[in-house]
């Protein structure tokens, strides 16, 4: 079996990949590190090629592939390469570690905002020492978009917080505990309910977008958007006129449509606008590997790899 691997990441980050993947993967195997913009004759004949965000066209000549493995959740960048392989399988990396950061980073976001941090935060800046009303977590309504992997973690993790949870996703889930709508006509009427909005859905043509005039409108005056999912899913000209408006109280934003983010652009500076380097949950080599190698496992014994990727819904 023979296994390339593609990223694009400093010198130090790839050897470190590269020690964690020959560690997970049988004595038998070999890892080719491809530096970004280099050639290799080896990585043309790889059965498998592990990537996190190659250069377009750097899977075209791989003619001997059997599987395309991300090292990312999101595959829509992969996607959108339209040289990439029509019948080779892709598998998206669904990693229980990546899936618990995320949900440390939706439930930072959510008690933040629960516990006024960002405004407490705001009142230190001016030397302003004012105690803020404070509700229970049962008052407050959160509702998790994307009832996947990543989703279920976040909303069982705050449920158990005791906050008042709902997921929402395009097609019927059902999670313990959590109060959960599907389908887009029930869209409008989970946004309303809810107090903060965590939007972990897959970037798709049905989602692109999401986030516009439109939707922002539904969701409750006063209550706030947590994006942990990708850029695309925002049109940031209408969620910056929804916070002006005073609409929305405040978006914690981990990505957006331009990365990294200009140094002009506006959301650094907004008072109701909290920037992350969409860094919620990075990929965690140690544990990606162990994923990696099982997926190379099943391979080499004639089975179906974990978490293939139906390119008719883009994840």
């Amino acid at each position: 079996m023979r296994i390339a691997f593609d990223a694009r990441m400093e010198a130090a980050e790839r050897a470190d990949w590269w020690r964690a993947l020959t560690d997970a993967l049988p004595d038998d195997d070999w890892v080719d590190v491809l530096v970004e913009g280099g050639t290799s004759a080896r990585w043309r004949e790889a059965d498998v090629a592990v990537v996190a965000n190659p250069q377009p066209g750097r899977l075209a000549g791989c003619t001997r592939l059997r599987l395309v493995q991300s090292l990312w959740a999101g595959v829509d960048r992969l996607l959108a390469d339209a040289t990439l392989p029509a019948d080779v399988p892709i598998a998206r990396m669904v990693d229980p570690a990546m899936s618990r950061a995320m949900a440390e980073t939706a439930t930072w976001a959510v008690l933040s905002l629960h516990r006024r941090a960002f405004d407490y935060a705001a009142q230190q800046r001016r030397t302003a020492w004012s105690p803020l009303p404070q509700k229970r977590a049962d008052e407050v309504s959160v509702l998790v978009l994307g009832l996947g992997e990543m989703g279920r973690t976040t909303a069982l993790q705050l449920a158990r917080l005791g906050y008042a949870v709902s997921g929402w996703s395009a097609r019927p889930q059902v999670v313990d505990g959590v109060a959960c709508a599907s389908g887009w006509a029930a869209l409008a009427g989970a946004l309303g309910g809810a107090d903060v909005v965590v939007n972990l859905l897959p970037l798709t043509a049905d989602t692109r977008g999401l986030f516009d005039r439109t939707r922002l409108a539904q969701m409750r005056p006063g209550a706030s958007l947590v994006n942990l999912a990708r850029g695309g899913h925002v049109v940031e000209a209408d969620l910056l006129a929804a916070l002006n408006a005073g609409r929305l109280a405040r978006a914690v934003l981990d990505v957006f449509e331009t990365e990294p983010l200009p140094p002009t652009h506006v959301f650094w500076f907004h008072p109701q606008v909290t920037v992350w380097p969409h860094a919620a949950a990075q990929t965690d080599l140690r544990s990606a590997a162990t994923v990696v190698a099982g997926n190379v496992e099943a391979l080499r014994r004639g089975a179906t790899p974990a978490h293939l990727v139906d390119r008719g819904r883009g994840y």
